[in-house]
Parts: structure tokens; sequence; C-alpha cells
């Protein structure tokens, strides 16, 4: 007889169903898994053997087979101990094996029985729903479990009372959504002072998810303004927070199964490689861009990357997805972020000021600068440029308007642009494109004429040329104003990258 539990194997945000199956016949004895497990599951053997002598069972003197089907899938990850043990224990008779058909098992067992936490429980939550079954997953995970929606799930705090539960001894109480954390307002604008028009291309890229750059010497408020975004930003729809924690489940990050409706603000050092970045690695994890997803990607010291990592992210910032290749498959990570990048005009930081500049100053500017490839700098919408705040600033009073109030503003925009992308893939005007960008963004003639005299001055690209348009529509989109005018494509051009430094 043959005996089979379903489980899953995870392929980016996909959850793909594996069929485990176990048979004991006679012969050596002997306990051997086949299916193209990785190092993790073909070490479950010795797991298993302990975590079922934990609970005062052997395993029968026979040759145990457990097959992971589709075995041309890869199988990685320690979820799939808990399966094989149910699946083992079906086969010598301990479980009824027709009780395991209506359900989805994931989970790590440790030696002495007990069910460990593995990543990825809500994406296998979401699958089991998807097919009408049930889900038995780790005890600590069943709150993070619960959020899948409407199905039964198990969350088995060991392999004993599993079988209690199984056996109607000792019911296990079914667990509740985890809580949803309310967004923490840490920065607020309040406390920058002067560098008004910085703050205002903060709030056109809050208000259209649009990518954005400082430039400005050491101390002039750039992280600052940077650490103030998340306080203008909408929250998270429903839909969108759980998109997050799906991100979050497969890295693991997704503790007591709490989900928050705060826009991921993600910030690497600048010596993160290309798959911390972007993903990757032997068990492609999603990078920081993935775990920024619908949130924002502050890059702080831009030039201190590497380039060949900066470089890996232009595809990310047009397609808003990462597609990582390996040999044995194919996986992809949700990457839809807004690029918040920050960095000094040159190596020493003072271009400009002769007090202060070093003596290679300008030529140490364009070479500080050329780091940065035209592509990447060509897909960022707003460029601005952070003046050193002096103490005549400092001495002000804070100003009058915060963080609340441009929230609002901001809250306003996105609420026009969620409106008008409805029954769309699109959410920001950051995403416009094609026929659509047409529709929406199309300027008036004086603005018509304004723009094709500065795509020819400026010499734009495409690329260039559809995100003025994008940036001119959230700037009118901030003003009210139903279509893009001269005033608002002059803004938008304002922002746009100029010439290097010579």
């Amino acid at each position: 007889m043959v005996s089979t539990v379903a489980t899953v194997a995870y392929l980016g945000l996909e959850a793909r169903g594996v069929e485990v199956q176990c048979q004991l016949v006679p012969g050596l004895p002997n306990f051997i898994v086949v299916g193209l497990p990785d190092k993790a599951v073909a070490e479950s053997r010795e797991r298993v053997r302990n975590a079922i002598a934990a609970i005062g069972l052997s395993l029968p003197p026979k040759r145990i087979t457990v097959n992971l089907s589709p075995a041309a899938l890869p199988k990685e990850g320690s979820h799939f101990d808990l399966p094989i043990a149910l699946a083992l224990l079906g086969a010598m008779g301990v479980i009824d094996a027709e009780t395991l058909a209506g359900y989805v098992v994931v989970g790590e067992l440790s030696l002495d029985g007990r069910v460990a936490p593995t990543p990825g429980v809500l994406l296998a939550a979401l699958h089991a729903g998807s097919r009408d079954l049930g889900l038995v997953c780790p005890v600590s995970q069943g709150a993070e479990a619960a959020w899948a929606g409407e199905l039964e799930v198990i969350a088995a705090p060991d392999l004993l009372g599993l079988l209690n539960h199984f056996k109607g001894t000792v019911a296990l109480s079914p667990p509740q959504p985890g809580a949803i954390d309310p967004p923490v307002r840490a920065v607020d604008l309040k406390q920058v002072k002067g560098q008004e028009t910085a703050k205002r291309a903060l709030e056109i890229a809050a208000a259209g998810a649009h990518n954005l750059l400082m430039v400005g010497p050491p101390g002039a408020g750039k992280s600052l303004m940077a650490s103030c975004l998340p306080g203008i930003l909408p929250d998270l729809t429903p839909g969108e927070a759980l998109e997050t924690s799906m991100v979050a489940s497969v890295a693991g990050t997704l503790e007591g199964g709490r989900i928050s409706r705060a826009r991921p603000f993600r910030d690497p050092h600048h010596s993160a490689s290309m798959a911390a970045l972007v993903g990757g690695g032997i068990r492609a994890r999603p990078g920081e861009v993935s775990m920024a997803h619908l949130g924002v990607l502050f890059l702080d010291e831009l030039p201190e990357f590497q380039r060949a990592v900066l470089d890996s992210l232009r595809q990310p910032l047009e397609t808003g997805e990462v597609s990582v290749a390996r040999a044995n498959a194919h996986v992809t990570f949700p990457a839809r972020v807004q690029l918040v990048a920050a960095m000094n005009p040159c190596r020493c930081g003072h271009l400009g000021d002769p007090a202060l500049a070093c003596s290679r100053a300008p030529r140490c500017a364009a070479d500080y600068q050329a780091k940065l490839s035209g592509p990447l700098l060509d897909r960022i919408d707003l460029h601005v440029e952070v003046n050193a705040v002096t103490a005549a600033d400092l001495i002000l009073p804070s100003p009058s308007e915060g963080s609340a109030e441009v929230a609002v503003r901001v809250a306003a925009a996105r609420a026009v642009q969620t409106a008008r992308y409805t029954g769309t893939k699109m959410r920001t005007n950051a995403e416009v494109d094609g026929e659509k960008l047409e529709e929406v963004a199309t300027p008036d003639e004086p603005g018509r004429a304004l723009l094709a005299q500065a795509a020819a001055a400026m010499k734009l690209s495409a690329r260039g040329y559809t995100r003025i348009l994008r940036v001119a529509r959230t700037i009118a989109d901030l003003e009210g104003a139903s279509q893009i005018g001269r005033i608002h494509i002059a803004e938008a051009l304002s922002y746009r990258r100029r010439a290097p430094v010579n």
C-alpha cells in the first residue's frame, strides 16, 4: 500500500502542489527519499526517524521509500519533514490515510517531535484554499495561515498532539488571524528646515510613486527627508497588504502572523551584493527590491554601490518584477518599488564650495558621477539638488506644515489615480504606459509645444519623454487639474536630470 500526503514546493511566490508518497516493502531495512530533494530534504530522514522515536514508535524493519512527485520539480526546504512523517505513519497504519487526504501539510520536525516554523506558510495556505483543502502547519504560524481565508487550519505544536487531534483524543483549537500593526510615523517633515524644493519633489514622488534622486553635500538632510517618506504615503489596501505579506512569508520574516498596513521601507547598506539586492542565491530567495514591493527602496550613498549591482535594478524598475534564472528553475518575485536614492555631488561632497572642495574639483565630480550608468539614471523621474543647510536656516522655527498636511494631499492624489486606473493592472501614475498614457496624460497645446521644444533641447529618450508626462500628470493631480497644462510640464522638466559635471 502507498500512503500519500499533499504538500507544496515554492517557486518564487508560487506554491506548486507536491504529493509525498510512502511505501513499505520487504527487504533490507533502509530509508530513502527520491524525487529531486535538496540537502535539507534528504536530511529529513534523520529528523523524521528521531521524531517518530520521540513519540514511542520505531520504524519497521522494511525498505522505506518516499517519493516526492512530480519528480522533475526541485524540492527545497525543511517544510517537507512533517508531510514525510505523516505519510510514513500512514503507511505504518498509525493514522488513517484517508484522513490525511483532505489537507496540505507543511512543517519542520525537531528531534523531540516538536513542529518548528518554516518560511512560506501563507503561500501554502492560499494554495490549500484554492484546492478546497485544509492546512496543517506549525502552531507558531497558525495566525499567519489564518489570513488565507475560509479554510480549516490545524496548527500543530508537536507530532503527538497532531496524532491525538486526528484520532479525536484531544482537539487542537483553530488559530485566529494575526494582529494588524498600525503604521508608525516616526519622522515628521517638520524636522526638515529649509529645502522647500526638495520637499516639493518628495511630495510629488509620494503622490505618483515616482523614483527620486537627491544630490547634495553631507548633512543637507537627504537621509532625513527619505525617512520622512513613509509618513506621507497612504496605507496599504487589504489586497496590497496580502501581497507584501506573501513576500515576507517566503522570506521568513512574517513573525506571529502579524500583518502591517504600512508600506515597506528598505534601506540596504551600499556593501549589499547583487543577490541581496535583487534576489537569488542557492535557494533563490527574494532580495531587498522584492522585500520593498509596493513600498520604498532607499539607496543612500548611491555611487558607493557596485555598478553591476545597481544596473541589476534596471529591469525591476521597468517591469515591476525580478526574474531569477537558475539551471533547474526560473523564479519570479514581485518588485513594484519606488526607488529613492541619495548621493553626494562628488567624493569629498563639497563641490562648489571653494573652502571645502578637494583640489581635484570639478574633475572628481565627473569621475564620481560616472559610476552611475545613464540607463539607470534615465529610469529616475525626479532629480533634485539639495543645498547645504545654513545656520540661518537652523535657527528658524519649525515649519507649520508637516507630514500630516502633506499626507492629506498625497492621499487625495492617490485616490484620483485609484479611480482612474480601476479595472487595469496599474495603480499609480508611475506605472501608466501605452495607450492609457496618451489617454490620461496628453497636455494642452501650450504644454505640448513646451514638451516638444524641451525634448529636442534636452535630447530626451523615449523613456525620458514618457516619464516627464507621468510626473506632469501627478503634479496636475495634486492641483486637482483634469488636464496637463504648460505649468505642469514646466515643473516636471525642472526635475529632469541635467548634464553631468565636466
